[in-house]
């Protein structure tokens, strides 16, 4: 299976007793180790008032990277464009381009600051799911309502925070197009001006859509001869639907001529199973965090996550993403890696290990790249 790359998407984790600094210090040297164990791309995931995540600013963090590494991609995922311009967006990866060309990618999401009615419809997909799986055995687990989260006071807040007063977010799709006009040097106002990003237009980089089911983003994704991630480690009850979609909709491009997957897997690998359970221990005091609308927690170390008390409640608030977590040995995870890939058929997949310690976490991904170098 080496011949299907495998990417990194890091979140900037702050493990608890540490620091933000720590944690960005952390992240330039797993990129430059990623690099080295033959990692295809290294993204950056955008997360705001989060006490234990430090990737605020995938554009700054993705400067930072670039000059400490020399041949690995390096892009979003993802900008979330509900707070931000398209012109903001084409000219902060235009200056990045600018130095460093050829290695950039371009991933834009949906959420971050998006009306709190959910929008968009989701296709059903077409393949078979019996007892919660696929069917080559892919545990396609019960759909989590993200909708409890958008009445949260925090969630307000980072929306208040993250726009301007009294602004409104533009619709998804139009923002698409707008950004591949300015990258394009097509744009032109509804009044005929035209606007030309200097760095920015003809920017050698590649842009993808990032989404979790087979609605909006999977559409614009397609219509617009895009690549497409899928986040069976955000959403793994929709990757099926988000893939298909995609897919449905695709209309061959400039870029591409026929469709074109990422699909991302949490995986904490180490030398046995044993040992990689216990590295993966905080995981789901972690995902608890998220799904609470408290906002990621530091990540705990396994006594602490151990002395957290839970409630059947709990366990059920974050069974889908538990269950789904890639962990154990280098053999068992890449088995399960196979059968994501092939149950989504994705060209690619996008590997995000979160692990208190720093040295586990690298040599999570080295056990990785070994192993699947050898398939």
């Amino acid at each position: 299976m080496s011949r299907i790359p495998l990417g990194v998407l890091d979140l900037v984790p702050v493990p608890s007793g540490s620091t933000a600094t720590d944690a960005l210090r952390n992240t330039i040297d797993l990129a430059q180790q990623t690099e080295r164990f033959g990692y295809s791309r290294y993204w950056f995931a955008e997360h705001h008032l989060n006490p234990g995540v430090a990737g605020t600013s995938p554009a700054v963090v993705l400067a930072l990277t670039a000059s400490a590494t020399t041949t690995i991609r390096i892009g979003s995922g993802a900008v979330q464009l509900g707070h931000r311009t398209a012109l903001s967006t084409v000219e902060e990866f235009g200056l990045i381009d600018a130095l460093h060309p050829g290695r950039l990618d371009l991933g834009l999401g949906r959420s971050g600051g998006r009306p709190t009615a959910p929008t968009g419809k989701s296709a059903p997909a077409t393949v078979p799911v019996v007892d919660g799986r696929a069917p080559n055995g892919l545990l396609i687990p019960p759909r989590f309502a993200f909708e409890r989260l958008l009445g949260s006071p925090r969630i307000a807040l980072q929306q208040q925070l993250l726009r301007q007063p009294e602004a409104q977010a533009q619709d998804y799709g139009e923002q698409i197009d707008d950004i591949l006009a300015l990258l394009r040097g097509t744009y032109r106002s509804a009044d005929g001006v035209e606007a030309h990003v200097v760095p920015g237009e003809g920017a050698d980089l590649h842009v993808w859509i990032l989404g979790s089911s087979g609605g909006q983003s999977a559409d614009v994704a397609g219509r617009n001869g895009l690549r497409f991630a899928a986040n069976y480690h955000v959403s793994p009850a929709t990757v099926l639907e988000a893939t298909e979609g995609y897919r449905a909709a695709f209309k061959p491009s400039e870029a591409l001529d026929r469709p074109y997957v990422s699909v991302s897997a949490d995986v904490v690998v180490a030398e046995d199973d044993e040992t990689a359970r216990e590295l993966a221990t905080g995981y789901g005091p972690w995902v608890r965090s998220i799904r609470t609308a408290e906002g990621a927690i530091e990540f705990p170390t396994p006594e602490q996550a151990r002395a957290q008390e839970w409630s059947d409640a709990d366990r059920e608030l974050v069974a889908d993403r538990v269950d789904t977590q890639f962990v154990g040995s280098p053999g068992r995870v890449a088995d399960q890696l196979e059968q994501l890939q092939e149950a989504t058929a994705a060209d690619e997949l996008l590997i995000t290990t979160i692990t208190h310690g720093h040295a586990e976490r690298v040599r999570s991904y080295e056990l990785l790249a070994q192993e699947w170098q050898r398939r």
